[in-house]
């Protein structure tokens, strides 16, 4: 275990000296956070794990999980997005109402067993989606409204309401956000092999039952995702100045 253990700390500290370098050769800003976002990965699963070890037979302690979960989600869709109470309760009501609704669907048709496992198994990974498309549907639309803001105003000068005058860059916002879960989701098994079917796969399911479990929750994953990038955008766009940019 030990071996294993330096073997792959070695890989993973050439693959990042690797990825470093490319950017540092290139003139790249921030050539260093690919490398410290590993580092700072490496330290929360380790955590993450030995808490695990304990938790994931528990319900209640599986719900706790995900519930500091969502929470780091929230906060750091809100930080990408910009800080207000507005973007706070945007961004829990909409994760929170995406996340709460597919959960149900999956565990209430009984598609997964409702236990511990694999509660905290799906919630974690439509938890972490969800938060990437909140944050593209956020920011896509703040790009877009600036960069057409005076087609915006057109709108509103012929008596549009704010909210009439960005409906058709809404609805590109949530396109562009969906868009890399979806190309996901239709190159499975084409193009690449995703984590949960793999995980399930060295776990010892079968490779119809992974199969049937990573279909679960690419769906999941898309529904929850849709929902999210709607209510971001809806919440957003009655707007009447233009926003700021993002950093």
């Amino acid at each position: 275990m030990t071996s294993v253990l330096l073997h792959s700390l070695i890989g993973v500290a050439v693959l990042m000296a690797l990825a470093t370098g490319v950017l540092w050769f290139y003139g790249a800003p921030r050539r260093f956070a690919p490398a410290l976002a590993v580092l700072r990965g490496v330290l929360q699963l380790a955590v993450v794990s030995i808490i695990l070890t304990g938790v994931i037979t528990n319900g209640y302690w599986v719900a706790l999980a995900l519930l500091v979960m969502f929470g780091v989600a929230c906060a750091t869709a809100i930080k990408r997005i910009g800080w207000s109470v507005q973007h706070a309760l945007m961004m829990v009501t909409a994760m929170g109402a995406g996340i709460a609704l597919t959960l149900t669907i999956v565990f209430a048709t009984g598609t997964i067993a409702f236990t511990a496992r694999y509660v905290l198994a799906i919630g974690g990974i439509v938890i972490g989606n969800a938060m990437t498309i909140a944050t593209l549907a956020g920011r896509r639309f703040v790009e877009l409204v600036r960069d057409r803001w005076d087609q915006v105003e057109a709108w509103m000068s012929l008596g549009a309401t704010p909210r009439q005058s960005t409906h058709t860059l809404a609805r590109d916002a949530v396109y562009a956000a969906l868009i890399p879960s979806t190309d996901q989701t239709k190159t499975t098994g084409l193009v690449t092999l995703p984590g949960a079917f793999v995980g399930a796969i060295f776990g010892g399911v079968s490779p119809l039952e992974a199969g049937r479990f990573q279909i679960v929750v690419l769906a999941a994953i898309m529904a929850a995702g849709a929902i999210t990038a709607v209510m971001v955008v809806t919440w957003m766009s009655p707007l009447r100045m233009r926003p700021s940019a993002l950093t």
